[in-house]
């Protein structure tokens, strides 16, 4: 065997073994479309088709079960959170986030006691906002935004255009030429941008002026171009970004959450900057692909380890499904698809539940998955990182730092399981639209 072999092999099976510490085996069956059938009389039912009734919707006995447990959690956050971080108002950790979820929960049910919850919320991280960063996740932005659209629900227009304001004037700062302010997802201008188009969504399209979305969009991709000229990248990967002088893939601070929030079609980039920026650097992205279908953290980057939201394949494939819709190229499609292999093998996490390194976040791959291609192998896997999570604490999982937080902890768990029971309209927060 030639050196370089054995030395890929090597790399292969530590990077395989690495993958396996972080997460647990999959102990369910894999999705067989026989199963939905009725069994013959006499014969014990598939454990499978429990969760599906003869339609193939989600059956009533798993939404109960859900909805169980989405309670129990939701008592056990609510008392956990008497000991959270006042001050901590952002969507990542803090009050923004469990706003967040009873938005989510009222946009579900249709309570209005849920909407209540998320006004208290929205009143308390209102009254400590940074002052310092401008992102939705972990800036002002989040509050701003959540506190608008709910207001807005409640038909409270002054306090919701008072939370507009205050909203658009942080792209000042973000704006400034001297501003050093990133580009990524979590602390950067992705992530204000995902706020400005949060608010259309949800307020309505004349909410955020096309000419304000435009302006932060060109802000982006000129700091893109810049740094892909520096790194003489420009033929391969014409929009390159960096954060903390690493140039990251993953959606929370890399290439990945970038490129996803500038395809979004309420971004309104061109056709042309789409095509001659956007489609050459996801490409630029896929190559970077592992064999095993995974993604690097980073591009300086070999090891195959980390199968999160935030670093790997769970949040590339968001990005791969909207180069999909965007460029119609059967491609990227194919690699999501990879992804999804991926993450049912290897998305059972060790570091809990939460959305942006747990098995929630990973669970939502299935649902977008499902959402794009309508194939109920999807849906059956997302019940299954569901029925996973129904399992909350009992499988013996590290306990994150902030344990009821939306991208952390319980929240972020409650909110995967109420978007399980309405499959179509899911949304990954703080990032689908």
């Amino acid at each position: 065997m030639g050196e370089n072999m054995s030395k890929r092999l090597k790399l292969a099976s530590g990077s395989e073994s690495a993958m396996e510490e972080r997460s647990f085996p999959n102990p369910f069956p894999d999705w067989d479309p026989g199963l939905l059938l009725s069994p013959a009389a006499g014969e014990d039912e598939p454990e499978p088709a429990e969760l599906f009734d003869a339609t193939g919707k989600i059956s009533d006995g798993f939404q109960r079960k859900v909805q169980s447990k989405i309670k129990d959690l939701l008592q056990q956050m609510e008392e956990g959170l008497k000991t959270a971080d006042p001050h901590d108002s952002s969507t990542y950790t803090g009050w923004t986030g469990i706003a967040l979820l009873y938005l989510q929960l009222h946009r579900v049910t249709r309570e209005s006691e849920h909407l209540q919850r998320a006004l208290d919320y929205v009143k308390r991280t209102l009254r400590s906002l940074s002052g310092r960063r401008v992102s939705f996740l972990c800036g002002d932005a989040g509050p701003l935004a959540v506190g608008a659209v709910v207001h807005h629900l409640l038909k409270n227009q002054a306090e919701s255009h008072e939370c507009l304001t205050k909203l658009l004037s942080l792209q000042r700062s973000l704006l400034s030429p001297d501003s050093d302010i990133p580009d990524e997802l979590l602390y950067g201008r992705a992530g204000y941008l995902y706020a400005l188009l949060y608010v259309n969504k949800e307020i309505g399209p004349d909410a955020v002026d096309e000419t304000t979305i435009a302006t932060v969009v060109t802000a982006i991709l000129e700091s893109g171009k810049n740094m892909s000229k520096e790194e003489k990248k420009s033929e391969r990967c014409p929009l390159l970004y960096e954060w903390h002088k690493k140039q990251y893939i993953g959606a929370a601070h890399g290439l990945a959450g970038i490129y996803y929030m500038l395809m979004q079609p309420s971004a309104k980039v061109s056709q042309e900057v789409l095509s001659e920026l956007l489609r050459p650097s996801v490409d630029y992205l896929r190559h970077k692909r592992f064999r095993s279908g995974n993604y690097p953290s980073s591009l300086s980057n070999e090891s195959d380890r980390l199968v999160h939201w935030c670093h790997g394949a769970p949040g590339v494939l968001h990005t791969l499904l909207m180069a999909h819709k965007v460029f119609r190229d059967e491609k990227y499609l194919r690699d999501a698809v990879d992804c999804g292999e991926l993450i049912w093998q290897k998305g059972l996490l060790r570091k809990g539940y939460g959305i942006c390194h747990g098995t929630a976040g990973n669970g939502y791959a299935f649902l977008s998955l499902y959402q794009l291609t309508h194939d109920k192998k999807y849906l059956y896997r997302a019940c299954k990182f569901a029925e996973w999570c129904l399992d909350y604490g009992k499988h013996g999982c590290r306990i994150p730092d902030r344990p009821y937080s939306l991208f952390e902890g319980m929240a972020g768990a409650v909110h995967y399981l109420s978007d399980v029971l309405q499959p179509e309209g899911s949304r990954f927060p703080a990032f689908e639209l």
